[in-house]
């Protein structure tokens, strides 16, 4: 017995060495010349069997030392120095020893053989590995098991069922060993079929109750995802070592039995086996899931318990749980005091972050980020590019964008589509068309991200088109991209168009969708149809607070104060707690029926009864409540009592009820207030010019007019169209430039016979010009709504009902014709203007003259 090195303790006999490394390295290349200088047939029979190397550098100098003093190894000697490489994973010197074989003819020895397929399966080098297995005249099965297990350890799943394939085959014993190495290439490759194949084949060759078979088949079953199959064997495990009992946690809480995983933790802490961090990271994960936050405490406490408080893994666990569990200073806390932080770990702080609405504080965390010298992934981009998005900070994005392309992800679909998002929730479409059309590969998620953006931003012609598009290239919706484009018919009160797509969402079966469902609702309810919509509504299977919205704004924008209130009382009777749009949707009917005090009521209600603070909008709602019924004194206090006289959306209502009451004095403050407070809106000017048109005072007109074009405003030209045969048709007053005008106009003179039979008088006060009574009445003739009328009535043959949009209010010249008409041509019609639909119906209109 004699020492080599410290820490090294050989002790030889001529039968036996036994090598003990305790700490030091030592020089494997001595060991290695040691063994050679000294084979015998005897010798190294023994060495081969007995000699264990651990890894440390290894010289290439050192064989060719050997071979200088002429000392050549035989089969043995190779065999037990390629073990030795296989082990220290020093394949450069056993490809060298693999030549020396070559040159000694040595290949075809089984031994030497073997091990090359050894050495070059633990490197790594599976082809090589192949290739020296195939070549051998006999493979054993320790030969077969050396190479699956080379394709096991690369993750190579389809490659070890291949090759276990091809050994039952050949007839070759398969043992314990075999199987474990199949089930971990099931397990690897998620390959269930096979690897209930394999439990059959366990259980016929009896080995049922080896305890290494059944923790194979309980990771197999883990990584399948059948839980229950995994449980069925894991019952049957005598001993299950911490290993089976982390597969199984691990499975039950990706397969959502989150509960079930910690009660499983629970009976394994009663039979006093010790986690793992793999263990603590699914019951974080568990705890996560279930939001279970004193669990996931408790959790945490038995991080320190165990030792685990700087593993990594688990420290970015207990952040995406804190965080998700709403806990942002603890989970902040937490990732300030990792000593040692990955990209996983402020891939999680960034979510955690955006995910609690802390939407500014990711942009910093971004920048320390990059500055620690961190490379950003997808994950951190898709985060940042959300927070982004939430603060419409386009400046910060187009920062991220460079970053993007600095670390070559431009070509990432998920990268790009939340780009896409960012810049169009930023309303910077044009880059969002850039970032779309630079897509390589355009999957259903990156289309609906851009349909349902063009939908938002009331750009429906644009997202209809997307969806065309989408359907060319043989993409098909789901529920969501089904949607967006509901939503886009609704910005565009496109019935035909929706109803096209609501013939596609009965074909796909999503029409018990909810979402779905809500914006079909919605549709037709913007398209006038509110019989449909009720319809719709009715059939929904679950109505939450959205559904109830969309239907109660319906039946308010289409002048059914009364069903909109009715709605709401129902709503409440089945639980649904209302929210802002709610509100917004109720006192907007109150307005349209007159209902004063029935609106007071609920504005009052919002925050005694269901905690909701009155937004600017429902003030503006209140507003107009009382400008419409001319309760002006009341309307002044309430916008001194609620502060609002810095909002121009106040005053832009103030002015309207100042136009319906002619209230020369208010309007004229009102208009003043609005000039300070954006002085380049046109509706301003255009209303305060008009209330100075009807009292005659054309010099004010004058001076209004030379004011907004001063300014450079320009005023809106109004216009109405109407769809006929897939076709939109607009018009504007006095236009001459439809193809069909000369027909238009025998209509209208035809109408206005009829309209002169039954004692109708054109009201010319409506005429805000000052021109004489005939060249009033000649105005009123060609308003843009007649004209989209005659085009309607010459081109449908049929009873069908009329549907007109207009871009500005309709005047009231204009809504008494329409009602008079409907009676003449026995005929529904419908105009939408800016405000709200109008339904002519038998001489009478849905709003009661009260609009």
């Amino acid at each position: 017995m004699f020492a080599v090195s410290r820490g090294v303790l050989f002790v030889m006999d001529r039968n036996f060495i036994a090598m003990r490394i305790h700490g030091s390295p030592i020089r494997f290349q001595n060991l290695l010349i040691s063994s050679w200088l000294h084979s015998s047939p005897q010798f190294s029979n023994k060495l081969q069997n007995t000699t264990r190397f651990l890894s440390f550098p290894i010289r290439r100098s050192s064989f060719k030392e050997m071979q200088n003093e002429g000392i050549m190894p035989n089969e043995f000697t190779l065999a037990t120095g390629l073990k030795a490489c296989s082990l220290c994973m020093a394949l450069d010197l056993g490809k060298q020893m693999h030549a020396q074989a070559f040159k000694l003819r040595l290949l075809l020895d089984l031994f030497v053989g073997s091990a090359l397929v050894d050495l070059y399966a633990k490197c790594g080098e599976i082809e090589l590995a192949s290739k020296v297995f195939i070549g051998m005249p006999e493979q054993n099965d320790v030969t077969w098991n050396v190479l699956l297990n080379g394709y096991a350890q690369r993750g190579d799943g389809i490659g070890v069922l291949k090759l276990f394939c091809s050994m039952m085959e050949l007839d070759v014993k398969c043992n314990e060993f075999t199987l474990t190495t199949v089930l971990k290439g099931c397990a690897n490759s998620k390959n269930l079929k096979q690897g209930q194949v394999i439990h059959s084949l366990i259980i016929k060759c009896g080995y049922e109750g080896n305890e290494f078979l059944g923790c194979g088949l309980v990771d197999m079953y883990s990584k399948c995802r059948l839980a229950i199959d995994a449980i069925g064997v894991f019952k049957k495990i005598k001993k299950p070592d911490i290993v089976v009992w982390s597969a199984l946690i691990t499975c039950l809480d990706q397969q959502g039995q989150s509960e079930e995983s910690m009660k499983l933790f629970h009976l394994m802490r009663s039979g006093d086996t010790r986690p793992n961090q793999y263990t603590i990271c699914s019951l974080i994960s568990a705890a996560t899931n279930t939001g279970n936050l004193q669990y996931g405490q408790s959790i945490h406490a038995c991080v320190w318990k165990y030792g685990f408080e700087t593993d990594v893994s688990i420290s970015n666990a207990l952040v995406t749980m804190y965080m998700k569990n709403g806990c942002v200073h603890e989970g902040a806390k937490l990732f300030e005091s990792m000593v040692d932080r990955d990209l996983i770990s402020w891939n999680a702080y960034l979510s955690g972050l955006h995910d609690c609405g802390m939407y500014d504080r990711p942009l910093i965390i971004f920048y320390h980020m990059l500055e620690e010298g961190f490379i950003p992934n997808m994950y951190t981009f898709i985060s940042i590019l959300g927070s982004c998005s939430r603060l419409f900070d386009v400046h910060y994005g187009r920062q991220v964008h460079a970053h993007i392309i600095k670390n070559q992800l431009d070509d990432n679909n998920f990268v790009y589509t939340a780009l896409i998002d960012m810049y169009a929730k930023c309303m910077y479409l044009e880059d969002a068309d850039v970032a779309f059309n630079r897509l390589s590969v355009r999957d259903l998620f990156t289309w609906t991200v851009i349909i349902t953006n063009y939908a938002q931003t009331n750009q429906g012609e644009k997202a209809l088109n997307y969806f065309s598009q989408m359907q060319q290239e043989g993409v098909k919706p789901n529920e969501f991209t089904l949607a967006g484009c509901l939503s886009a018919c609704s910005s565009l009160a496109s019935l035909e168009g929706g109803q096209q797509l609501h013939s596609m969402v009965f074909k796909s079966g999503h029409i018990s969708d909810m979402f779905v469902g809500s914006a079909l609702v919605d549709m037709y309810g913007k398209c006038g149809c509110m019989e449909e919509a009720k319809a719709l509504f009715e059939a929904l299977v679950r109505r939450d607070t959205i559904a109830w919205n969309t239907i109660i704004c319906g039946y308010a924008q289409n002048g059914q104060g009364n069903k909109a209130l009715t709605a709401f009382r129902m709503m409440l009777d089945e639980g649904i707690s209302p929210d802002e749009v709610t509100f917004t949707g109720i006192l907007s009917a109150c307005s349209h029926q007159g209902l004063v005090e029935e609106g007071k009521e609920h504005f009052n209600s919002m925050y005694r009864d269901f905690g909701i603070s009155p937004t600017v909008e429902h003030c503006a709602c209140m507003v107009d409540i009382l400008g419409r019924v001319g309760k002006f004194d009341e309307l002044e206090d309430f916008i001194q009592k609620m502060q609002l006289s810095q909002n121009a959306l106040i005053w832009e209502t103030v002015l309207g009820a100042s136009k319906i009451h002619n209230n020369l004095v208010l309007g004229e403050k009102a208009a003043n207030k609005l000039f300070e407070l954006q002085p380049e809106e046109e509706s301003s000017y255009i209303l305060l010019s008009n209330i100075f048109a009807t009292e005659g005072r054309w010099e004010d007109v004058k001076r209004v007019r030379s004011l907004m074009s001063s300014k450079g405003v320009k005023k809106e030209p109004g216009c109405s169209w109407v769809e006929a045969n897939g076709q939109v048709h607009t018009f504007v007053s006095h236009d001459c430039s439809h193809p069909k005008i000369q027909e238009i106009h025998l209509k209208l003179d035809e109408l206005d016979r009829e309209l002169a039979s039954i004692q109708y008088a054109p009201k010319t006060e409506y005429v805000l010009h000052n021109v004489g009574e005939t060249g009033k009445k000649e105005n009123l003739r060609f308003h843009s709504e007649r004209l989209a009328l005659g085009f309607a009535l010459i081109s449908t043959s049929s009873k069908k009902k009329i549907r007109i949009f207009k871009n500005l209010r309709i005047c009231g010249d204009c809504h008494d014709v329409m009602k008079h008409i409907s009676s003449i041509t026995h005929q529904e019609i419908v105009v939408r203007d800016v405000r709200r639909f109008h339904h002519f119906k038998n001489g009478a209109c849905s709003c009661n003259d009260f609009w």
